[in-house]
């Protein structure tokens, strides 16, 4: 007699009073250092990141550390506090290295971090928010697309994330993973232009530099899938955090904008719109939380959320900017309102860890599906 199959766990899609305070934390610091225009000023200068903002939300606040456990340093938590973070960082799409440092670098190193050795010094110093880490692939990469970009540390690699401001750079390699300063005279990191200012893009070039070998081959494959998997995952939970922001702003401002004596809000086909939007908005909460929740758990189902919650996601958070920017008239055109920061970011999430038609073929691999 065979035993009953176990039904699968349910997943938990809701808040926590512990992940709501952390919410009203990060949201107040946000709305003291990271305004609109002083994100916007920050786009303007050569240095978009803010050390005190940073310290503030890494140390102060501690989100840096969240992934880490608390015997490497970090706070014990999971995949959806770091989650709600990120919904935050996307209401205001502050400058932070959040994503690439405190999920997919500590995601990456913590696969290969034991009670000791170099990972494990390493994220106590990420966890710390002292240092922080970029993993040195393009920022493209989907999580079942990760592949060692050099032969060794000898090459370029571009358009890699928050390579600019990261303190160490995490290279896979066919040898294996490495740990190389980023202020190593054989490293060189040149700036792109990308199309969302608020997240600057670098090219790495190594000059047979040396690092620290963090694993072999084969473990740095698995942790760089890992790595990526969560910035996938978590990524959702950013934009969700964009269209958020940005119908918020859209149904406020058709309030307030009146034409023929009347909130345009109240016209017929203004409704039809944002009732759209907000449909797709608590679809993504939904897909975004269902990712960050299978991600905390360690769910065997996780690729699948992940990929779902990409899918989903991408498309509703550059449909949620689109509507910001044209529902807003004139103003949303202009430099100064904040209506094309939150475009550009979600543009460039779009194709971040994987475009959405990538992760729907992920979907329908992992389904076992014919693909569309």
């Amino acid at each position: 007699m065979t035993a009953p199959t176990q039904p699968p766990a349910t997943p938990d899609l809701l808040y926590s009073q512990d992940e709501e305070d952390l919410r009203s934390a990060v949201r107040a610091l946000l709305a003291d250092r990271a305004d609109a225009p002083t994100v916007i000023a920050a786009t303007e200068s050569d240095a978009p990141y803010d050390p005190r903002l940073w310290e503030a939300l890494a140390a102060g606040i501690g989100a840096a550390g969240l992934l880490v456990p608390e015997k490497l340093g970090g706070q014990g938590a999971s995949h959806r506090e770091a989650a709600v973070v990120l919904e935050e960082l996307g209401r205001s799409v502050a400058p932070a290295p959040y994503l690439t440092s405190s999920v997919v670098a500590t995601e990456t190193l913590l696969a290969l971090a034991g009670e000791d050795g170099p990972a494990a010094a390493l994220l106590a110093e990420l966890a710390s928010g002292t240092r922080t880490a970029a993993l040195a692939v393009p920022f493209a990469t989907p999580p079942a697309g990760a592949a060692a970009a050099l032969a060794s540390l000898d090459g370029t690699v571009r358009g890699i994330a928050d390579a600019a401001v990261a303190d160490v750079l995490l290279v896979p390699t066919t040898e294996g993973l490495y740990a190389v300063e980023a202020a190593a005279p054989e490293v060189a990191v040149a700036p792109l232009v990308p199309l969302d200012l608020t997240r600057p893009l670098a090219a790495l070039t190594l000059s047979g530099a040396t690092g620290t070998l963090l694993a072999g081959a084969d473990a740095s494959a698995t942790a760089v899938r890992r790595g990526l998997l969560a910035g996938a995952g978590l990524l959702a939970s950013e934009q969700l955090g964009i269209a958020e922001w940005c119908l918020t702003e859209t149904v406020r401002y058709t309030r307030e904008r009146h034409q023929f004596n009347r909130p345009v809000g109240s016209f017929q086909s203004l409704k039809h719109r944002m009732a759209q939007l907000w449909l797709e908005v608590v679809s993504a909460r939904a897909a975004a939380r269902n990712a960050a929740d299978a991600l905390a758990t360690g769910s065997p189902d996780a690729p699948f959320a992940v990929a779902v919650a990409q899918a989903y996601c991408s498309g509703v958070a550059v449909h949620a900017a689109e509507e910001c920017v044209q529902l807003h008239g004139g103003i949303g055109m202009t430099w100064e309102h904040p209506a094309h920061l939150y475009l550009k970011r979600a543009k460039a999430d779009s194709i971040a860890y994987g475009s959405a038609g990538s992760h729907r073929e992920a979907v329908a691999e992992l389904a076992e599906l014919p693909a569309p």
